[in-house]
């Protein structure tokens, strides 16, 4: 379970959609996740799905990859089906007892759980396609004109950017405390749920301590590299749109406008 937790991870490749500048990818990724909550038809999800499978092929990261990050996650949109089938009022197709599974509670359920698994899949490209340091740069570009009310562009982006990409290493923390903990006779699979939330804090209390440590060691990193934050700061790769982020530009606006003509189906 915790190796399938794919966000904030960077899958490096040669591709159009890795080439994009991050600001058009950030603002693409957006952009998505708006059309997934105009939608109101399968129609539209079946759009969305099509237009974001044809950017995973263009991305050349592997299908498989990209939906291992479904495997941690599946829970919550397990539980968001089943509250959405039993919880919704209307034509009864099937009951027994207190249960009640009617037609809108299966069009709703199978509606929210599409919109959660191409938001999750969309979302997740985004850190998949860029890297770190670039996405820092292309947040920060995003966020300098609120600079001017003073608001610190550049420590957001930077905060953001170290939140995505010690995901994976907390999660890989994680990892080894749970062998660690087993090979020392921990138990996590027995007993009751209660039971099983008390056998998480052997886990908890060693991250927890992983986590400050981290997070020291990093700021003696960018202290001993004498970083004072955004102001006069310099870039070896500026960041610049070219003729890609114009073509992605349109496809994306083509995009949103066939996603508004689906609610008129």
């Amino acid at each position: 379970m915790i190796r399938d937790i794919t966000l904030g991870q960077y899958y490096p490749a040669v591709s159009p959609i890795h080439r994009l500048d991050a600001r058009t990818k950030i603002i693409a990724t957006l952009l998505y996740i708006v059309s997934l909550f105009i939608v109101n038809n399968f129609w539209g999800f079946l759009l969305a799905g099509a237009a974001l499978f044809a950017v995973i092929f263009v991305s050349r990261v592997p299908v498989k990859f990209i939906f291992r990050g479904l495997t941690a996650v599946f829970l919550i949109i397990a539980f968001t089906f089943v509250i959405n089938l039993f919880m919704v009022k209307g034509t009864v197709l099937w009951q027994w007892g207190f249960l009640t599974i009617t037609r809108e509670g299966l069009r709703r359920a199978l509606f929210m759980a599409v919109r959660l698994i191409l938001l999750i899949l969309g979302s997740s490209l985004l850190t998949f396609c860029t890297k770190p340091i670039t996405l820092t740069d292309g947040l920060e570009k995003l966020l300098k004109p609120l600079s001017k009310i003073g608001v610190p562009s550049h420590e957001i982006a930077l905060m953001m950017t170290i939140a995505l990409r010690f995901i994976p290493t907390l999660m890989e923390e994680t990892d080894k405390i749970i062998k660690a903990q087993q090979a020392r006779g921990a138990d996590f699979e027995s007993g009751n749920i209660i039971q099983r939330a008390k056998s998480l804090i052997p886990i908890l209390i060693p991250l927890f301590i992983s986590s400050f440590r981290i997070a020291q060691e990093l700021a003696l990193a960018m202290e001993a590299r004498c970083y004072h934050g955004g102001e006069g700061r310099t870039r070896m790769n500026e960041i610049r749109f070219r003729r890609g982020d114009a073509i992605a530009a349109v496809l994306m606006v083509i995009f949103l406008a066939a996603i508004i003509a689906t609610r008129y189906i």
